[in-house]
């Protein structure tokens, strides 16, 4: 058989590389975690309980952080974080290059987004840009530790210190991530995380707060309760941002093999590095994501990048091929923030790094039942569109 690289592409005509599409994700559930939830079910406990509070406790300490505060989502856990640490009108750092609810909770809570740019290597917040963009009504940042690679944590702790700003770190998609050899959840104001059904750590839906200040922690969970302090008597306006116990016990059951789940990610994202920039020459015009310095991202995405200099084609053509020869692919994200219609009443500009990732960006699959022959498959199916493109 003559190599990939040589052959006719699928998507006209050709063999495919695979026989049946690879999975992109694998976010279904272990006979374990059913269990636990069917657990909870029969002890008629439905609410926030033993199960929650077990959940923000362990995963509390997986992070890093004193305290952990589980709620219905990790768009609320954004918006319980924005709400305690800052005060309607506070102008808020916010990275251009990100999912929406990082920034859609700034405006929510009244707070105005400076667009800050992404970085062209890894694709997280530019905190040189950032320092640029302080003013005296800045009062926070906030950060998205972006498909599970954390940001240069070292930079925004310094140039919040030096400013005096808040900082929440958005690490909806960075279980487990570590910085410097330490949990994401030791640095900060606040860290929030979703548990959404993709997620690594995936329960439905669900969300964490942590935080490791005691004043903070009690805000949030008045917040998080009606600003309730005993029954029926309310210290604050608050909301109904409660987990409950069948979630918060299918989240204790998935901790359970989390670790170890991270580190069969950690080893395919290293496998595709290899593949893309190293072996054999590596893959001409397609790019490894960049790595944070002193980072162990979590790798929830494994998000390559075109040069589209060196392509006849552009990035939808290129993935439309990939998937025809059985590699399904994503595109985190097809626009960025400042070009959401949501936000148009709060752009000035559009940060040029963030605006032109949207069109050379796309994620491979990534999970943690991947294995050694699948990746190099991949890479084989890569190259073999990226050869037939190639300029």
């Amino acid at each position: 058989m003559p190599p990939a690289t040589a052959r006719k592409l699928a998507i006209d005509g050709g063999r495919p590389v695979f026989d049946s599409p690879v999975a992109f994700m694998k976010p279904g559930l272990k006979p374990q975690d059913v269990e636990a939830a069917h657990d909870v079910l029969k002890s008629g406990m439905l609410r926030a309980s033993k199960k929650c509070e077990e959940l923000e406790e362990r995963f509390a300490k997986a992070s890093g952080a004193k305290h952990g505060l589980t709620c219905a989502n990790g768009t609320c856990a954004l918006q319980l974080a924005y709400g305690v640490l800052f005060e309607p009108g506070d102008e808020i750092l916010v990275p251009a290059w990100t999912y929406i609810a990082t920034v859609s909770m700034v405006v929510a809570a009244g707070l105005k987004p400076i667009w800050v740019d992404a970085l062209e290597d890894t694709m997280q917040i530019d905190v040189a840009d950032a320092a640029r963009k302080v003013t005296s009504k800045t009062r926070g940042i906030a950060a998205t530790h972006l498909y599970g690679m954390p940001v240069d944590i070292g930079a925004v702790q310094k140039l919040a210190k030096a400013n005096n700003l808040k900082v929440v770190y958005d690490c909806a998609q960075s279980h487990l991530a570590t910085y410097k050899g330490d949990g994401l959840g030791e640095f900060g104001d606040a860290c929030t995380y979703s548990f959404y059904a993709t997620k690594n750590l995936g329960t439905g839906e669900g969300g964490m707060v942590t935080v490791n200040d005691d004043t903070l922690k009690r805000d949030i969970e008045l917040m998080r309760s009606h600003g309730e302090t005993e029954k029926y008597l309310h210290e604050r306006i608050g909301f109904n941002y409660r987990m409950n116990d069948i979630t918060g016990a299918i989240g204790c059951s998935r901790l359970d093999r989390l670790l170890e789940e991270t580190c069969a990610r950690r080893e395919a994202a290293d496998q595709y590095d290899t593949m893309i920039e190293d072996f054999e020459g590596g893959i001409k015009g397609i790019s490894a994501p960049g790595r944070t310095e002193g980072a162990d991202a979590a790798w929830h995405l494994y998000t390559a990048k075109m040069d589209l200099d060196q392509f006849t084609c552009d990035r939808d053509t290129f993935v439309k091929a990939l998937n025809a020869e059985g590699v399904p692919t994503a595109i985190h994200y097809p626009r960025s923030l400042t070009h959401q219609p949501a936000f148009k009443d709060y752009v000035t500009d559009h940060p040029p790094v963030a605006a032109g990732l949207a069109s050379k960006v796309f994620c491979l699959p990534m999970h943690h039942e991947l294995d050694g022959p699948t990746v190099a498959k991949i890479g084989e199916a890569i190259a073999k569109v990226a050869a037939t493109y190639r300029r």
